[in-house]
């Protein structure tokens, strides 16, 4: 279950161990035989959230005050069953761990097992988990564990598509998240091997355009938060928002002349679309050579995974997309008793 995954010190901070196996290498005349530990991507960290209670809510708002009338009416108390994960679209698998989770917290003695870790590319028709124990608890928790995963695994399809499309540049999503599911909808991102921007208002500071306005202009507004920190004595990313290459040259000449702390430049909107479907990216590289490497970059505005690709060839260092988590397709994902009765319903429907 979750709670009895290791961290290892020795890779990515978002990721954790799983299963152990065990690989034979040769060299020579010399067999090696070293462990080598799968790499789950673990969630992002949050001060105040709590993941548990997030799914004991999803739970509690499907069982309301009397539990599931319709298991209790048609399925004996002590029967177990065997049920079957489903693929009826290709994508990338997410929420695997947190599904371990949904079905730890309905019952401890479920027994879940996977052919897949979140990250692995599935095909649609594809069984690729069972979960074995009491047939009553297994269905309680199946909409729950799979409205999850289905949000999840669409949001780490879509990221994975827009990081491959964009490289050399890293794609982040946005604040634009679900009410409530952002650190689940963060998690899929980094799953889809995307990055995370910042999990909310308290962990960088970045100056918006409404901030700037109300500020009284760029400069006053970095001139602020480089006093604000300075007197709390805090240390984060701060980044500020440009519209314009007359207000890339302005923060540019501010961190000039001043010490800042300043470690992004946002460049939102400079990207420019066209009637023919394509997009201008020369004002959005034409900041970037500004820039000249003395600040991380990060393009905003216009992305699309149609868009992406020509985008990070500009030299940005990040492309954001609020569409990674607000606009997401879910991946249809289904939890069968009857496999071989669901596989012929697919079939028929073109699902599987």
């Amino acid at each position: 279950m979750f709670g009895l995954f290791s961290i290892s010190p020795s890779v990515s901070p978002h990721l954790f161990t799983a299963s152990r196996r065990m690989i034979t290498m040769s060299s020579g005349t010399t067999n090696l035989r070293i462990s080598v530990e799968p790499m789950v991507v673990k969630p992002p960290s949050h001060p105040t959230y709590d993941l548990k209670g997030v799914i004991k809510l999803a739970l509690a708002e499907d069982a309301g005050d009397r539990g599931d009338v319709t298991c209790m009416a048609t399925i004996p108390a002590d029967m177990e069953v065997e049920a079957h994960f489903l693929a009826k679209e290709d994508g990338i698998i997410a929420g695997i761990t947190l599904a371990e989770m949904v079905f730890n917290e309905v019952d401890p003695l479920l027994k879940v097992d996977w052919s897949k870790k979140d990250g692995d590319y599935v095909h649609k028709g594809l069984q690729f988990g069972k979960v074995h124990g009491r047939a009553h608890n297994i269905v309680v928790a199946e909409r729950v564990a799979l409205n999850f995963m289905q949000r999840m695994s669409g949001i780490a399809t879509l990221t994975k598509a827009m990081s491959d499309a964009a490289h050399p540049a890293y794609i982040l999503e946005t604040r634009k998240t679900a009410p409530g599911l952002r650190l689940v909808d963060k998690w899929a991102v980094l799953i889809g091997g995307g990055r995370n921007h910042r999990m909310g208002l308290f962990d960088m500071v970045l100056i918006k355009d409404n901030h700037i306005s109300i500020a009284g202009g760029v400069t006053t507004a970095l001139r602020s938060v480089d006093l604000y920190l300075e007197q709390n004595n805090l240390q984060m990313g701060v980044e500020i928002e440009t519209r314009t290459l007359e207000e890339v040259n302005e923060v540019l000449q501010y961190a000039s002349q001043t010490k800042t702390s300043l470690t992004r430049i946002m460049l939102d909107n400079m990207v420019v679309p066209l009637l023919n479907g394509d997009v201008d990216v020369s004002m959005l590289k034409e900041a970037v050579e500004l820039i000249n490497g003395r600040f991380e970059t990060e393009a905003s505005g216009n992305v699309t995974l149609e868009t992406v690709h020509k985008i990070g060839q500009t030299g940005v260092t990040y492309i954001s997309s609020g569409a990674l988590t607000h606009s997401v397709k879910a991946l249809d994902i289904s939890l069968k008793i009857d496999t071989e009765l669901a596989l012929q319903v697919g079939r028929r429907t073109k699902r599987a």
